[in-house]
């Protein structure tokens, strides 16, 4: 199930117009000045090939060059807890699975659209750590650089392009290119697991007030404050309360903190219920491996002629304790009598 990250970030950056702006604050100003932006279109689900959808936060964009040439721009809106040391494997992964699927689409075709991969990170840790390039991942023979250089042409050269906003600057996010809900989202992504978000707030209310006044501006500012008031601590919270009052009317704050009241009680109620068959599971999983083990020992038993009583019969039924179990078992199978397996009460009480 996607979690509040994957759909904010979505919601955000599936729109062409805020994924230009997150591509254009990224790609190299060359591949910037020769793409046909106006042409940038988000690729439906049904068109993504299904084996590539190992995340809810990628996003496929197709677009023309101003040649005329086919451009696909993939983008994975990373936001895990850690950073991946295999990123560039990943990347690679996605990028090769959809250039298959591509060539199945266009079998007529002897060449291959450029695919651009990027990360955007905003995990709590700190800045982006791992290799971007496939080839740092290989350990190469040589004792010298010189030497390992030459074995470096023999591996994979790919390398995907990275937006790592805990490494950008407020003043920078703030001056990016783009409308205000994606300066907003970069901001929030930014900050949003970091302990300074409550106070930096109050400073966005002016592009908070410039998210409202756009055509779906009331719609945006519901997902953003949404996800502050799933993601943020009760200081979050309450600022991001005075930040709504600067920009809506009251009547609207309180309907959107009820709603939002509302939904967490509801999704709390779901976990619980979730968590409950979860445990029952469990709970069921591991009484019948006690239940098949106890029957093991009594067939055993039977095997070896070893008279059980009701009593003892039912003792070996009604053990929960698998170690008990395990130990009864191993004793049956040399056992001529039940006293060699169960042995005293005390002894396995």
């Amino acid at each position: 199930m996607p979690g509040p990250h994957d759909l904010f970030a979505r919601y955000t950056f599936g729109h062409p117009e805020r994924a230009e702006a997150e591509l254009r604050a990224v790609l190299p100003s060359h591949v910037v000045s020769e793409v046909d932006w106006s042409s940038l279109r988000r690729e439906s689900g049904s068109v993504v090939d299904p084996e590539l959808r190992e995340t809810e936060s990628d996003l496929l964009f197709t677009a023309r060059l101003r040649t005329g040439r086919s451009l696909l721009l993939y983008v994975l809106l990373e936001h895990q807890s850690s950073v991946d040391r295999w990123m560039a494997l990943r990347m690679l992964r996605y990028v090769v699975r959809q250039m298959e699927h591509w060539r199945q689409q266009h079998p007529e075709s002897t060449v291959l659209p450029v695919i651009i991969p990027l990360v955007m990170f905003h995990g709590p840790e700190g800045a982006w750590t791992a290799p971007r390039r496939v080839e740092e991942l290989f350990e190469l023979p040589g004792e010298t650089e010189e030497a390992r250089q030459s074995w470096r042409a023999l591996v994979p050269r790919f390398e995907y392009l990275l937006d790592d906003l805990t490494a950008e600057r407020e003043e920078a996010l703030k001056v990016r290119p783009g409308p205000p809900l994606a300066r907003l989202a970069w901001l929030v992504l930014r900050y949003g697991r970091t302990g300074e978000l409550a106070h930096r707030l109050p400073e966005w209310t002016a592009l908070f007030a410039q998210v409202q006044a756009t055509p779906e501006g009331s719609e945006h500012l519901v997902v953003v404050i949404r996800y502050l008031l799933w993601i943020g601590d009760k200081s979050t919270r309450g600022a991001a309360k005075q930040v709504l009052h600067s920009v809506m009317d009251s009547q609207q704050v309180e309907a959107l903190m009820w709603e939002w009241g509302e939904e967490m009680i509801e999704r709390g109620r779901q976990q619980g219920l979730t968590r409950g068959r979860e445990e029952g599971l469990a709970r069921g999983r591991e009484e019948g491996v006690s239940r098949g083990r106890a029957e093991d020992i009594l067939r055993i038993l039977a095997v070896r002629r070893v008279h059980v009583d009701e009593a003892s019969r039912q003792r070996i039924l009604d053990c929960t304790e698998v170690e008990t179990l395990d130990r009864w078992f191993d004793r049956a199978l040399q056992a001529t009598t039940l006293s060699e397996v169960l042995g005293r009460v005390s002894d396995d009480s």
